[in-house]
Formats: structure tokens, sequence, C-alpha cells
């Protein structure tokens, strides 16, 4: 099978993965990237196809979006997010990323147990928790996964909860694919046949990912998610490790 194909097959995953938790995408794809050529290469190239599942995801879902979720944690995430991204150069440290992991791992483990941690649904708490999620993922380079596990303490349903991740994420998607065009349009612009496989591969996987989302039972879906958190933790928690020898 070449490499092609491959990666293909593993962007239409991340993609209905994604279409269904509201993450994935750049925590599968950029392992398998980074192998090939650097971090900051990685996540630039990927930001192209990032961003098309995501906007995509966003039309089949915008009218389930929260609404007041979405202006006072999503746009407070996204900021957040930003915010730690432009940061994460001088602050970034494989102890950041095992908290990260471990807080994950625990918000996953909850669900599982079905032991979830309620938010209180109150102005604050969404604008606190919109802020340090993203602040912490921006730094550490995984928003997604921390977005969601936080928007699993507001008791959303399933679509509102990932239409309200995808408008946060297609925030933070569209401030920074033209810094990225701007500081490695020349990397974007060598690596189109990369991009262009990886965004058809996450354009079919949120086609076939969306469908899904409304016929999963919410208690299903919800240990579905504390699943999917478990593997994303454990996996950050095993990277920062891997750093640290």
């Amino acid at each position: 099978m070449s490499y092609d194909a491959v990666l293909l097959i593993v962007a239409t995953i991340a993609g209905s993965i994604a279409a269904v938790s509201g993450f994935g995408i750049g925590s599968l794809l950029t392992p398998i990237l980074i192998v090939s050529m650097p971090t900051a290469h990685a996540v630039a190239v990927l930001a192209i196809p990032h961003a098309i599942a995501t906007a995509i995801r966003w039309l089949r879902l915008r009218s389930d979006v929260h609404a007041p979720t979405f202006r006072q944690f999503g746009v407070a995430s996204a900021l957040g997010g930003l915010a730690g991204a432009a940061l994460q150069s001088r602050l970034e440290s494989p102890a950041l990323t095992i908290v990260l992991g471990v807080l994950i791992v625990l918000a996953g483990s909850a669900e599982l147990a079905k032991r979830p941690l309620p938010l209180p649904q109150t102005r604050f708490w969404r604008l606190l928790g919109g802020v340090l999620s993203g602040l912490f993922g921006g730094l550490v380079g995984n928003q997604g996964g921390i977005r969601a596990a936080a928007l699993l303490g507001f008791n959303l349903r399933p679509r509102q909860l990932v239409a309200t991740a995808t408008a946060a994420a297609l925030l933070v998607d569209a401030a920074r694919v033209p810094i990225y065009l701007l500081s490695a349009g020349s990397v974007i612009a060598g690596e189109t046949r990369l991009w262009i496989v990886l965004s058809i591969g996450v354009t079919v996987g949120t086609f076939l990912g969306v469908p899904l989302l409304g016929r999963i039972p919410e208690s299903i879906y919800r240990r579905l998610v504390g699943g999917l958190l478990l593997l994303l933790g454990i996996s950050l928690f095993a990277a920062a490790l891997t750093s640290r020898t």
C-alpha cells in the first residue's frame, strides 16, 4: 500500500472521529507527518485540511451550536488557544504536556466510570473554562481534546457539544491559517499533494461521521468520548515522557 493510500485512510478515520467527538484530526495525523518532516512544518501543512474539515463540520452542524456556551466558552476558548499557541515556543515543556495528559485522562476516566464532573451553568464558569482550556491546549498544541473534555461538563447534547466545539475551532482556524500561509507558505506550497490527499480524507470522514452523531444514544456517546479522551491523554503522557528521555 502506498504512503498516499495510508494517509488517505488515516485521514478518513480522523475526520470521522472528529465529526463524532469534536477532536482527533491533529491527534491522529500529526504523529504520522512528523516522521517525515519537522513538527513546525507538519502543523502548518495540517492546518489546511484541518480548517477544511472544521468548516464542513460546522456547515453540517451549525444549527446545533449552543449559542450561550459558544458566546462565552467558545469565544474565550478560541482566544485562549490563540494566546497559548503564540506563547508555545517560549513556554512549551514536557511537564505541561504531562499535566494536560493527566487532566484529559481524568476527564475520560470520569466519563467511563459515569462520574462526570458537571460545571455550573453560569457565565463565569463558561468564560473561565474557555480561557483555561484554550490557553492550556494552545500551549501544549492539542486544543481539540481539552476543549471537548471541558465541554462535557456543561451537559450539552452530543450534536450541541460537537457543533459548539467546532464553532470555536473554526475561529482558531480562521485566525491561524493566514498566519501559516504567511510564515510557512513555501512549505505548504511544496507539500500541495500531501495536504490535498489529507483534505480529501478528512472531508470523506466528516461526511461519514456526522450522520452517526445523531444515532448514538447520549449515555453511550459520553462513554465513547470518554474512551477517546483516555486514549488521547495516555498518548500525550507517553509522548511527553519520550521527549524527556
